[in-house]
């Protein structure tokens, strides 16, 4: 299956794709591939390092004429997002990601496909491996666990790297250059309720919510995209009194910086309210639907009988968590006001867990500007504190702040013009990039970010464009021959 991903051009970066694609590597899991880029270096016969936190570098000298050029960092992060829909089966800690070509895109078979960030790791394996590509003297930094805490960039020692220009490869959009991203930070909501047996005449029903886009919680969310875990609130909420309704679970969602695609909820009802709820759910189905129609043509809610031995949620518990998950903000909060449609600040609720008496909800906060995210977050633990969770807010990390004087981005400016007849798009972007981390262990370090296109990243709709893969391949080539001298 993967024979044909290896018969793409640039082979060099596809073949290399597809060996670690072979490699399981979710995140805070990463210790085989760790293993499998050391061992890759070693064979090499190439310095290779691996710090206190699993962050590999791999030393390459520069090929000759360019040794006086500036010293580079290429830098990708091994860790993938796994994601897949509920009908398929499929073992991300033992198996590889199975992949296809489809037109001119690279897919996997219902789940993530790892080209954020492996096609930026598979970047970094072709150049390290090859004889003829020219470039400066190269630090290649494999970072660690950037999908779920960028821990592997926070850890980074501040003595491991001496290059002056960072090229980071995780920008997802061909005709982009990045010089700024948005920090983030965790929110965590959590509380106990009362478990009550379910009254005499219930009977217990599934409402699934499934077959949404999802999506980065980033560089997504001024889509406007449904959210599985505020659909089925608007679906729960004010039917509790009208029709007796009681909460026994609820799973929706999962990763933070993934959009939920999927929520399933099990309620109970009295037996004289069946009907009336069903022809009340449809109503609300069709006005979701219609709302979304445009956006999330593949949406399914249904509702079925399940047996009815189940545990409920205290009433009043159950009040203050719908009304928290309505007025929990999801989306984007803020536009940026200095950079035209640039997602400022934003959240996503990113995961509901209701059961055996505990509740838990996930979100993402996210802003390029510390104060609108601090504002954002406070919004959010008040309205959660207002019910009677704990909240908690974790992981935090900056955002990396543009530098439009930057000398490597006046460089890869130019060759992208000169290479593609057209000005490249310089932009910040909403997602978290590790720029932003990293430049705070070497601040005198200039960085830009760039990549391939990529599609549906965080979701099992991700897809890498081949034809895009060229041509960013042939620009990082360029722009490698053209770094400035020291």
């Amino acid at each position: 299956m993967n024979e044909e991903i290896r018969a793409l051009e640039p082979k060099i970066l596809w073949n290399k794709f597809a060996d670690l694609n072979a490699v399981p590597r979710p995140s805070k899991k990463e210790e085989r591939v760790i293993e499998f880029i050391k061992k890759f270096g070693n064979d090499l016969d190439l310095k290779t390092e691996v710090d206190s936190v699993g962050n590999v570098v791999i030393y390459k000298p520069a090929t000759t004429g360019l040794e006086n050029r500036k010293k580079i960092v290429l830098q990708a992060h091994l860790d993938m997002v796994h994601q897949k829909n509920n009908d398929t089966d499929f073992d991300f800690d033992t198996q590889g990601i199975e992949m296809y070509v489809d037109g001119d895109w690279v897919r996997a078979k219902g789940t993530t496909l790892g080209a954020d960030n492996g096609l930026g790791v598979a970047t970094m394996m072709a150049i390290l491996e090859s004889n003829s590509i020219e470039h400066p003297a190269i630090e290649a930094l494999f970072t660690i666990d950037e999908e779920t805490g960028m821990t592997g960039a926070k850890g980074l020692s501040p003595d491991l790297l001496e290059g002056d220009i960072l090229l980071n490869l995780d920008t997802e959009e061909d005709d982009e250059i990045g010089i700024g991203c948005a920090g983030g930070v965790d929110i965590t909501a959590s509380r106990t309720y009362k478990v009550e047996s379910t009254p005499d005449s219930y009977r217990a029903f599934a409402i699934k919510v499934k077959g949404l886009m999802g999506g980065h919680s980033g560089m997504d969310i001024i889509k406007g995209l449904a959210n599985a875990n505020k659909l089925m609130n608007r679906l729960l909420l004010n039917t509790t009194e009208e029709h007796k309704l009681r909460l026994s679970s609820i799973n929706g969602g999962g990763l933070r910086n993934a959009i939920p695609r999927e929520s399933e909820a099990i309620i109970a009802l009295p037996e004289t309210e069946e009907e009336s709820f069903k022809k009340e759910l449809d109503k609300r189905i069709a006005l979701i639907k219609a709302e979304f129609s445009s956006l999330e043509p593949n949406m399914k809610i249904e509702i079925q009988k399940v047996p009815s031995e189940v545990e409920v949620m205290d009433l009043e518990s159950q009040k203050q968590l719908l009304l928290a998950l309505a007025a929990a903000h999801n989306g984007v909060y803020r536009m940026s006001p200095e950079i035209e449609d640039l997602v400022e600040a934003s959240n996503n609720v990113a995961k509901v867990s209701v059961e055996n008496g505990k509740i838990e909800i996930k979100c993402l906060t996210r802003s390029s500007v510390e104060s609108s995210r601090d504002d954002l977050a406070d919004s959010l633990k008040s309205v959660f504190e207002l019910a009677g969770f704990d909240v908690k807010l974790s992981g935090e990390y900056p955002g990396w702040a543009p530098n439009s004087d930057s000398d490597i981005l006046k460089t890869l400016d130019e060759i992208y013009e000169r290479m593609n007849g057209e000005k490249a798009n310089i932009a910040a972007c909403h997602a978290g990039l590790e720029c932003g981390i990293i430049g705070s262990h070497y601040p005198e370090m200039d960085m830009i970010s760039f990549g391939p296109t990529i599609r549906g990243a965080h979701s099992p709709d991700e897809r890498a464009s081949i034809s895009s893969a060229q041509k960013y391949w042939k620009f990082l080539l360029e722009v490698l021959k053209n770094i400035p001298e020291n």
